[in-house]
């Protein structure tokens, strides 16, 4: 989880005011405001690949896709979080005119960070299952070829680990696949 920035309780009001004004991003959950630290070279190659990729395949179908800067609101539990890529199927719905808080991603994902990925794999997936359109969570490990992906089936979210270069990466609710070969291309593992 991120540092936390103040211990007295901010309203989601609060945190926009600021936010949308601070040099740097911070995450907003139950009133708490966490800094993020800034991602290290195989974070930002891994969410890169994804992003490009994933845009390139999405392009000519009227999708959207956002990496790292669109922040994105939970519904029940009011939490702000910047995921490292989002992707938008329907036409995209944002929190207000400013169109910088996004509330409708089909698919998340998170590259993990040694210390956020206990956080991203537990509580903040719990967040983003209150996102009414998310039907996929993906983490994607940087340290080692290792993905787990998670798709609502009915009510239920079902996880799969994949882990070798051959692997690849189904999004179902996009239709797209991304070889791991590919999210892992510039890295040596």
């Amino acid at each position: 989880m991120p540092s936390v920035a103040a211990e007295k309780y901010i309203t989601p009001e609060e945190y926009l005011a600021v936010e949308r004004r601070a040099e740097y991003k911070s995450e907003y959950i139950k009133g708490k405001v966490f800094s993020m630290s800034a991602a290290n070279h195989a974070h930002n190659l891994i969410t890169v690949e994804i992003a490009t990729e994933l845009n390139i395949q999405l392009r000519d179908r009227g999708n959207e896709v956002y990496a790292s800067t669109m922040r994105v609101r939970t519904s029940r539990t009011g939490a702000y979080f910047y995921p490292d890529v989002a992707v938008v199927c329907d036409k995209p719905r944002f929190e207000d005119n400013v169109f910088d808080t996004l509330l409708n991603p089909i698919l998340v994902v998170e590259v993990l960070s040694p210390s956020t990925e206990v956080y991203d794999k537990g509580e903040k997936f719990a967040h983003y299952q209150e996102l009414a359109s998310l039907r996929e969570y993906v983490l994607v490990s940087q340290d080692r070829i290792c993905v787990e992906h998670y798709r609502l089936m009915g009510m239920q979210w079902i996880g799969k680990t994949l882990h070798t270069p051959e692997d690849v990466l189904l999004l179902d609710s996009i239709e797209c696949k991304l070889p791991l070969q590919d999210i892992y291309a510039r890295l040596i593992l």
